[in-house]
């Protein structure tokens, strides 16, 4: 069991009910950190706005998005979020081959300059807090510039989340044991 017991709509406050509401409807259900977040309302419509532009609506493409999501969920051993994205990432064409390297901390093979430039800038900030000139350079040019601002912002948001399945021991789903060692 989580850190924080899970809020039931019927016990919510009309603002955390609004949220919970727009969450599920967008998402399908209310998972991972939101019913954390939303012990905090204003907390939590900031960050799901935050996520949801940078999860479903930044400009690169989808498949770097889920492969930078299990660089970060790797780093942080987020089981949560390891278990839920290695799924779609499969999903939206990642090979499970670069999923079990990743997983594995692996040099994952990688053909796709994009999808290599989005998986060492992650890297590299999560490792070092830096970003090389060479690792700056090739996602630039992979991405453009929005998609390097928008991919900064990515880990960043991303890291949030680990942090936050991480610091309220967020359940697994489907009561699955860890898969990251």
């Amino acid at each position: 069991m989580g850190r924080l017991k899970n809020l039931k709509p019927e016990h919510m406050t009309e603002r955390q009910k609004e949220l919970y509401d727009r969450i599920a409807a967008k998402r399908g259900a209310v998972r991972g950190p939101f019913n954390a977040w939303l012990y905090s309302p204003e907390l939590c419509d900031r960050v799901e706005a935050l996520g949801k532009f940078v999860r479903y609506d930044a400009s690169f493409p989808m498949i770097v998005r889920e492969i930078v999501v299990l660089v970060i969920a790797r780093h942080f051993k987020a089981q949560y979020m390891w278990q839920a994205h290695s799924r779609i990432a499969v999903k939206e064409g990642v090979a499970q081959a670069v999923v079990d390297a990743i997983g594995t901390n692996r040099l994952p093979p990688l053909a796709d300059t994009g999808e290599k430039a989005g998986y060492r800038y992650a890297r590299e900030l999560l490792e070092t807090h830096q970003v090389s000139d060479e690792t700056f350079e090739a996602a630039r040019k992979a991405f453009g510039e929005t998609g390097v601002v928008e991919l900064t912002a990515f880990v960043g948001n991303f890291t949030m989340v680990a942090m936050a399945l991480n610091a309220f021991q967020v359940d697994l789903p489907d009561n699955a044991g860890p898969l990251l060692t």
